[in-house]
C-alpha cells in the first residue's frame, strides 16, 4: 500500500499489485491487468518484481527437479522440488554458500559470498510453483517449505523470518508455519531468539554427532556452541501442541554410526528431557568429500536403538542423488551428477 500511496495511488491498488504478486505469482508487470497502464508504466520506471531467473533445470529418474537460479548480481543458488503423492516439497536456500562449514556437505565447499534477502529467498518458491505448475495455479499437493539449501538459516536470521512471514500470509501463497521447516546447525543464541517468533515455523537441528569431539569434527560450529548448550537451548525452547524438535542425522560411515552413538543419542534426549524426532540421513556421495554413508543394514540397527528407547526415528530416503540434489550435495553445479 506504501508503494502504491508513494506513486499517487489509492491504497486499494496496494492490495491488488500484493495479491497479484504473491497469491497469482505473477512475474510481469504487464501481467496484471487489474492495473491501468499508465500505473503499471509508472511502476515499471521505478521498481521491478525479481531478478532471479531459472540458469537451468536438472530432472531425476526419481521426480526430484534441482533448479539452477541466478540471481541479480549474477551469483547462483539452488532450489529442489520433490513431488509425492500427496504433497510436494521444496528445498530452497537462504544463502551463496555458507559460512558453517560442515566437513560432510558440498555447499561449505564455497564458503560464504553473501545472504539473500527475502524477497530472493520468496522468489525460489514462486519461479518453482510456476515453472511446474504455471502462474496463478494453485498446487495440486499440499506445499511444504524446507530450508534446508544452500545457506544457515540462523545465519541470515532477519531476511529468512522476513521471508517466512510473507510465505505465511494467508493473503499471499498462504503456506502454513507448520508446513515450513527450518534447518540450523546451532547458532544458539537464534534457536532462542526464533522461539519467541510470533509466526514460527518448524525446528530442525543438524546434530550428526554425540559428542563434542567427534561433532567438532564434522561441524566446526560446535566450538562455539556445544552439545549441552545447544541441548539447554532446545530444553528451553517452548514447543506447541504435537510439536517436536527434530534431530537431523547424517549416517556417516565408521564415523558415527556405531551402536554406542546411537546409545549416546538416547541419553542426550533423555537427559535434556526433549520433546524430539530424528532423521537418519544416508550420507549423499560427492567426488569431493571424504565420507561414505553407512550400509542399510547399519542404518536400520541405529535405528531399532532409537526405536525401542522410545524415540520416533525415520530414515530418509535419497532423492535426486542423480542430479546432484540430495541433501548435502547442493554447490550451484552446472550439470548433473554423473
Amino acid at each position: 500500500m506504501e508503494l502504491a500511496q508513494d506513486l499517487g495511488e489509492k491504497p486499494f491498488r496496494g492490495k491488488q499489485l500484493y495479491k497479484s504478486l504473491y497469491a497469482r505469482r505473477i512475474l510481469t508487470l504487464d501481467a496484471i491487468t487489474e492495473l491501468a497502464k499508465p500505473l503499471r508504466d509508472k511502476l515499471a520506471a521505478t521498481s521491478h518484481i525479481t531478478e532471479t531467473t531459472i540458469a537451468n533445470v536438472f530432472n531425476s529418474t526419481d521426480g526430484t527437479r534441482r533448479y539452477l537460479l541466478k540471481l541479480g548480481d549474477g551469483k547462483e543458488v539452488e532450489a529442489v522440488f520433490i513431488p509425492e503423492e500427496n504433497r510436494d516439497t521444496i528445498c530452497i536456500s537462504c544463502q551463496v554458500g555458507c559460512a558453517v562449514g560442515c566437513a560432510f556437505c558440498m555447499t561449505a565447499q564455497l564458503g560464504i559470498k553473501r545472504n539473500m534477502t527475502a524477497g530472493e529467498i520468496v522468489s525460489q518458491v514462486i519461479l518453482v510453483l510456476n515453472e511446474v505448475y504455471g502462474a496463478g495455479e494453485r498446487a495440486p499437493h499440499r506445499t511444504n517449505l524446507v530450508f534446508m539449501g544452500m545457506g544457515e538459516s540462523f545465519l541470515n536470521y532477519d531476511e529468512v523470518m522476513k521471508a517466512i512471514r510473507l510465505l505465511c500470509d494467508e493473503k499471499g501463497l498462504n503456506i502454513h508455519p507448520k508446513r515450513i521447516t527450518v534447518s540450523t546447525s546451532g547458532i544458539v543464541p537464534k534457536i532462542n531468539e526464533f522461539a519467541q517468533e510470533e509466526v514460527r515455523p518448524r525446528l530442525a537441528v543438524s546434530l550428526s554427532g554425540t559428542t563434542d569431539e567427534q561433532r567438532t569434527k564434522l561441524i566446526p560450529l560446535n566450538k562455539r556452541y556445544g552439545i549441552g548448550e545447544l541441548m539447554t537451548a532446545l530444553q528451553n525452547y517452548t514447543l506447541g501442541r504435537r510439536e517436536k524438535v527434530t534431530f537431523e542425522y547424517v549416517m556417516l560411515d565408521g564415523i558415527n554410526d556405531s551402536d554406542e552413538d546411537a546409545q549416546r543419542l538416547v541419553k542426550l534426549i533423555r537427559r535434556y528431557q526433549l520433546h524430539a524426532m530424528v532423521n537418519l540421513i544416508p550420507h549423499n556421495p560427492a567426488p569431493e568429500l571424504p565420507f561414505a554413508s553407512s550400509p542399510m543394514s547399519r542404518i536400520l540397527r541405529f535405528q531399532n536403538i532409537l526405536v525401542e528407547n522410545g524415540v520416533v526415528t525415520f530414515i530418509r530416503r535419497p532423492r535426486g542423488q542423480d542430479i546432484s540434489a540430495a541433501c548435502g550435495q547442493l554447490a550451484a553445479r552446472q550439470q548433473a551428477a554423473k
